[in-house]
């Protein structure tokens, strides 16, 4: 497959990049925020290192999610495969997806590039990532991370003590 489009969202975070890694790479941080809504996301592995595995599986468990992926013919719990390619802490993660859970398409690879950057506000995040294999599947995916960064987000705020 030629080489396909990226797509960046960019977020400010009210924590500090630490906080932030330590959300994005550990077994309790990732099961507490990834997957959009109305998917859960248990990690099975987490081999935290160039090279090393992330395996996830994400079930649907939200009414319109267990309906959307009943009606598409999808199984309600995918299992995801994820290489770590490089980690600077905390500041850089660069991981590669298979896409391979995609009736009638051959599977490929989806890079994801995560970067923190302290600022003022607390911590700037930078997704940059893969289109997809079409317009469809890529809108998903970015709706997908929005998701995502929203539930992060929420996360990170209710760890917030009153001063």
């Amino acid at each position: 497959m030629k080489a396909r489009p990226k797509l960046t969202i960019e977020r400010i975070f009210a924590a500090s990049p630490e906080e932030v890694w330590d959300l994005w790479t550990t077994r309790d941080g990732m099961e507490a925020w990834m997957g959009p809504e109305g998917f859960n996301v248990t990690i099975n592995e987490l081999d935290l290192r160039p090279g090393g595995e992330l395996v996830y599986a994400m079930t649907a468990v939200g009414p319109d999610q267990v309906e959307y992926m009943t009606k598409a013919g999808m199984p309600l719990v995918n299992v995801q495969n994820v290489r770590f390619v490089e980690l600077v802490p905390p500041r850089r993660l660069v991981t590669r997806e298979t896409a391979d859970f995609i009736e009638g398409v051959e599977s490929y690879d989806v890079e994801t590039v995560v970067e923190l950057e302290e600022v003022a506000e607390g911590t700037r995040v930078v997704l940059t990532f893969d289109s997809m294999h079409d317009a469809h599947w890529t809108e998903m995916s970015r709706l997908g991370r929005e998701s995502e960064l929203r539930k992060l987000e929420e996360l990170l705020a209710s760890r917030k003590r009153p001063t």
